[in-house]
């Protein structure tokens, strides 16, 4: 071999082996693999939506990541005090919230003082299901529609259970009783579920809550439903009509639930979180399981969550400011 060629084959070498020191933090960065158990943060109580996927997505979730992934219920506080324990957490991939986006997008607009910017704090990871909101009564309840409730309501008789104040049940309920002109008293509690055992039993007559946590009272026959906040009416509740069909058009609302980690996380992590989530709610088990109650499986980028979550922001905050909702 000449002396020029085994230059040439010497500096070929050289210049590949620097390329691949070069590319190996980068490569080592894309495959990020966690070392450490991962905990989802469910800002609210157990038994509620958000908590129904946690559960359901944790174990397969472990086994695609390799570690032991754990669900902690962190409820206070309209989610919010959970929000604000991972928004504060090491930006590292190993504390995820997942919790009602919407929900966290309007918490800006109702409190004045908030420890944490929901929109500066937290970065997108993906948005796993959406469930429209189910507008239902205890079967006391004498009316079979939503004209006939509005009717009903005059009487001052109605108790409307909010599943927290300000929450995106809440304005729902809010923005229904502005546009159909109905009169009922609004009772606060801290989460869907105590919201959803007065009502069946008759504390509270009147509840719009995610289809989720719902629909189970709903098929045992303890709550009836009057309407679903859907652009299109839904075999699962049977031929119940939306809330648009009875004198609301364009009416829609729903829980949104997705992930978020700390802002700073780095976007290797993200990638690989965002990758894994989406395989696991989009698996057949799940998907099946999550259309039997109600909801339906959304992914998103992370580019594409934080831009639903800007748009959920800007829209709460008008209806937020129409009704006047304002928390210390």
């Amino acid at each position: 071999m000449s002396q020029d060629r085994r230059r040439h084959l010497i500096g070929a070498t050289l210049l590949l082996g620097s390329l691949a020191l070069a590319q190996a933090p980068a490569l080592a960065q894309a495959q990020w693999q966690p070392s450490k158990p991962i905990k989802i943060v469910v800002p609210y109580p157990p038994g509620g939506s958000s908590d129904i996927i946690a559960r359901a997505i944790s174990q397969p979730l472990s086994a695609a990541l390799g570690q032991p992934v754990i669900v902690e219920n962190k409820p206070g506080a309209n989610g919010n005090l959970g929000a604000d324990f991972v928004s504060k957490s090491t930006p590292d991939g190993y504390t995820l919230l997942l919790c009602d986006v919407g929900a966290l997008a309007i918490s800006p607009s109702v409190y004045t003082k908030l420890s944490f910017d929901p929109s500066k704090d937290l970065r997108g990871v993906t948005m796993l299901a959406y469930s429209p909101h189910l507008l239902v009564v205890n079967p006391s309840v004498k009316a079979a529609n939503l004209k006939e409730l509005v009717a009903l309501s005059k009487t001052g008789d109605l108790n409307f259970a909010v599943t927290a104040t300000g929450s995106a049940p809440h304005l729902a309920g809010v923005a229904l009783q502005r546009a159909v002109n109905a009169k009922w008293t609004y009772v606060p509690y801290k989460g869907g579920v105590q919201a959803i055992q007065d009502t069946v039993a008759g504390q509270t007559q009147v509840l719009m809550n995610g289809m989720l946590a719902t629909l189970p009272q709903v098929q045992g026959g303890k709550l009836k439903v009057l309407g679903v906040s859907k652009a299109t009416r839904m075999p699962l509740i049977g031929d119940v009509p939306t809330i648009a069909e009875q004198g609301v058009p364009g009416f829609e609302s729903g829980t949104w639930q997705g992930v978020r980690v700390a802002r700073g996380t780095p976007d290797a992590v993200v990638q690989r979180l965002n990758k894994e989530l989406i395989t696991v709610i989009r698996s057949a088990d799940i998907r099946s399981r999550l259309a039997g109650q109600g909801a339906e499986v959304v992914t998103m980028t992370p580019a594409e969550e934080e831009q639903f979550f800007s748009k959920e922001r800007a829209r709460w905050a008008q209806v937020v400011k129409a009704a006047d909702i304002r928390l210390d």
